[in-house]
């Protein structure tokens, strides 16, 4: 029986099984394609053949998300979505090792025929295909990796080769990987479709997860994958994830898109403990009921919960390691924080801990350690002392920002300490 996960008059949407072919080989085994006509002439007593567009693939012993069009026309607009790159499909995978905590992946792939297998090659290589793809490492433990994949091309096996080729074969990938054994599964999956529907024109996003095997390991990750985010923690009482550039904490930040929203439809209720800006990447802690939030909030208060950033500023601070403080007005309409050295009206203490770790050339690396938690206080603490974050242009040096060509601000909370608990993350 097929999991159907949506269906309309010009769209049906399943969950592949693994092993199965997606249309008719020279195997003559049963194939989806077949079963979902099937499928299809019985629910709607459709005399004569049935029409399904089949508008992309998967392997066949890769499971997950697919789409096909019950209609021609669906069928001509979902292709050019798909060649167009406009459809985002996304692949979970285990693979053997440590993986990167994200890596851009761009190789030449080609393709044997006789063998039925893809291989690295060069750019002039006869039969060379431009392959790309991006990953970022949602968890890592008894060697091996959860990864979070994103394609930019679709070519014949590319996330098996690619990721083998890097040392990172996928787990059960009896193909490429040497270690894989008989009676393994291989642990690739597309959990996520984002298409355009072709008649009414708004985004869907369809997802499935896999189950099972070396995949029960995993379970939590993969849940934090439905909201679009990376699991780093999570117990009965509190979880901490991964923030990407861009993303809001919470509800009240004016974004539908917040983390406090997605975590929250797929783990229960949350509550932010604390904020990070939406520029700011790195770990933020989230109560997993009102009581957790009553007293991780009073910890947080009483400076028992304790956080570290790293991040990129304009030359050297002198001296290398110090503790310094300021005083800060908010103004809340232009979101823009003034700090002084001296107490103004209406102002707020800020105590900032920073130590050099590195420098290069015309810009150092420091590990901060937060004391209080005000807006913006990183970047406008450092900036009043000299040594604006690199890519910052509200607080910071445009001109510094546009000869290193920094796009994004170079400020990530890679550690958090919350009662005898250490949490980080690899940049």
């Amino acid at each position: 029986m097929i999991n159907v996960i949506y269906e309309d008059n010009h769209l049906l949407v399943v969950e592949k099984p693994p092993n199965i072919p997606v249309q008719a080989d020279s195997s003559h085994d049963e194939d989806l394609l077949t079963l979902l006509k099937g499928y299809i002439k019985e629910k709607y007593n459709k005399p004569g053949d049935v029409y399904l567009g089949l508008v992309h693939r998967l392997d066949r012993p890769v499971g997950g998300v697919m789409v096909f069009a019950r209609t021609s026309k669906a069928a001509e607009r979902l292709s050019r979505q798909f060649a167009s790159k406009a459809a985002k499909k996304r692949y979970a995978a285990v693979v053997e090792g440590r993986a990167m905590p994200e890596a851009a992946l761009t190789d030449f792939l080609s393709r044997d025929e006789k063998t039925n297998t893809a291989f690295v090659c060069r750019e002039d290589d006869p039969g060379a295909k431009n392959a790309k793809l991006f990953y970022r490492r949602c968890a890592y433990r008894d060697g091996a990796s959860l990864v979070d994949i994103e394609l930019m091309t679709g070519r014949h096996h590319q996330i098996r080769v690619q990721l083998a080729s890097r040392g990172l074969p996928i787990w059960g990938d009896r193909r490429y990987n040497r270690s894989a054994r008989t009676g393994q599964q291989i642990a690739l999956w597309a959990y996520s479709l984002e298409i355009e529907h072709p008649t009414q024109k708004i985004p869907m996003r369809f997802i499935s997860l896999p189950k099972g095997g070396v995949w029960d390991g995993f379970q939590n990750e993969l849940y934090a994958l439905l909201a679009d985010t990376r699991l780093v923690y999570i117990d009965e009482s509190m979880l901490v994830v991964n923030k990407q550039s861009g993303e809001s904490v919470a509800r009240d930040d004016g974004d539908e898109n917040n983390l406090e929203a997605r975590l929250s439809e797929v783990f229960g209720d949350v509550y932010p403990i604390h904020r990070l800006d939406a520029t700011t990447k790195g770990l933020v802690l989230f109560a997993r009921s009102a009581a957790a939030a009553e007293e991780l909030s009073l910890a947080m208060k009483e400076r028992r919960i304790h956080k570290f950033y790293r991040c990129t500023v304009k030359g050297v601070p002198s001296p290398r390691s110090a503790v310094i403080r300021a005083y800060c007005v908010k103004d809340a309409r232009e979101g823009f924080v003034s700090v002084f050295d001296a107490p103004r009206p209406n102002s707020k203490e800020m105590v900032t801990g920073y130590r050099v770790i590195s420098e290069q050339g015309d810009m150092s690396e420091l590990e901060i350690e937060l004391f209080t938690g005000r807006t913006h206080q990183i970047r406008a603490h450092l900036a009043h002392i000299g040594h604006p974050l690199l890519g910052d242009d509200k607080y910071g040096d445009r001109q510094f920002n546009k000869l290193h060509k920094a796009r994004d601000i170079a400020l990530t909370a890679v550690r958090l300490e919350v009662n005898g608990k250490v949490f980080s993350i690899e940049e």
